[in-house]
């Protein structure tokens, strides 16, 4: 995790440099400053701030893993790396519903935007329970 946690920390230097730059060139305009990109700027840069210390902190408590260490060889890394599902409807459904719902929104009929909602909610069930067999299983 050391790996991430350096990229997310170049990332957030990246992010403390060019906010007071943003700032600064849009301060010098006429209008006195673009206060929505800056917002945008100095949030984005603390939720960078937050993985890296989150990634940072888990990094020193585990031990290192295969790609952490310069040592490593190849079959180290080998074995399952996890649960790939196969070929699923449910992600359809629910982008077909929140299609409906923003189209119920953009023409204004809130009735059409609420039985989006509800088959929405029925799609998101499907897909999050989608290999739900019983208890801790898959």
């Amino acid at each position: 995790m050391k790996s991430e946690a350096w990229i997310f920390a170049i990332c957030t230097v990246f992010l403390v440099l060019v906010t007071p730059a943003y700032w600064f060139v849009t301060s010098a305009s006429d209008h006195g400053g673009d206060w929505t990109g800056t917002s945008a700027l100095v949030m984005t840069t603390l939720l960078v701030a937050m993985v890296t210390l989150y990634l940072g902190f888990h990094a020193r408590k585990m031990d290192p893993r295969p790609e952490d260490r310069k040592d490593a060889e190849i079959v180290e890394g080998a074995g399952e790396l996890g649960f790939f599902p196969p070929y699923s409807w449910w992600p359809l459904w629910c982008a077909l519903t929140l299609a409906v719902c923003v189209l119920g929104i953009a023409a204004g009929a809130w009735w059409m935007f609420i039985i989006g909602s509800v088959l929405g909610a029925i799609a998101l069930s499907g897909w999050v329970f989608e290999y739900y067999r019983g208890e801790h299983a898959h």
